[in-house]
């Protein structure tokens, strides 16, 4: 099973308009964070069905495609990564990781990271009760590395574990990056469905430190009565406990 058979079947069903669309999407204009990137035209429910067709790909080959300018290559790669990664056992989930953090530089858009990040990293970082691989990639200065390190935290969300959550997310809170204000605020929405109170309380501890983007992601399941007062009175809270 060889890479190219991969690339073949993603062109079978790549599509003009979807490429001209996701470049649209992904923000590719010179100085944008897509900059680059470069588009076939493969919607994701196809690449899915391409990735289960080739699950079993050797690591070899899947890191072939990772190297690609391919924007759907890339995140077909990363599908068969977590392929591999549920379906394997304790020495094929670890050799996963090990491929996956040893390319981490490939996994360089939001997409890439939000597909992977806590399906193989976050998991196995469950997996063996070890959390600091995402605390050692939050102090990365690649924006795409942090990323991996606050989406990674969705796996202990789903566990109902939330502490390395709001840890991550207060280290967060000076990113300067609208793309990390977002996921930090997708993962506190994310950890408030499970506890509500202590989201609260988060957000009442750091008002102002939280940037309005992450705030706007956080609330968004809130009531709109309430929205609208945590959105007015942000700076009430400013680092108050």
């Amino acid at each position: 099973m060889k890479h190219g058979e991969v690339t073949l079947a993603l062109e079978k069903v790549a599509t003009s308009a979807c490429a001209v669309s996701s470049a649209r999407f992904f923000k590719m204009g010179e100085g944008e964070y897509g900059a680059g990137d470069e588009f076939i035209g493969v919607t994701v429910p196809e690449q899915r069905k391409v990735a289960r067709q080739f699950a079993t790909l050797p690591l070899a080959e899947v890191k072939k495609l990772l190297k690609s300018k391919k924007h759907e290559h890339r995140f077909t790669a990363l599908l068969i990564l977590v392929e591999r990664y549920k379906g394997g056992d304790e020495v094929e989930k670890k050799a996963v990781v090990d491929f996956y953090l040893t390319h981490l530089d490939r996994v360089n858009n939001w997409d890439l990271v939000d597909t992977s990040a806590y399906q193989i990293l976050g998991d196995y970082c469950v997996l063996k009760d070890a959390s600091e691989p995402l605390y050692a990639l939050v102090r990365e200065s690649d924006m795409w590395k942090r990323r991996v390190g606050i989406v990674g935290t969705f796996a202990y969300i789903k566990k109902g574990k939330l502490e390395h959550t709001f840890m991550i997310a207060e280290q967060l809170l000076s990113d300067k990056e609208d793309l990390l204000h977002k996921a930090t605020g997708w993962m506190l929405r994310e950890a408030g469905k499970k506890n509500m109170a202590i989201l609260k309380r988060f957000l009442k501890k750091h008002g102002t430190l939280i940037p309005r983007t992450t705030l706007r992601y956080a609330i968004e399941k809130f009531p709109e009565h309430e929205r609208k007062v945590w959105l007015k009175s942000e700076r009430k809270y400013a680092k108050k406990t």
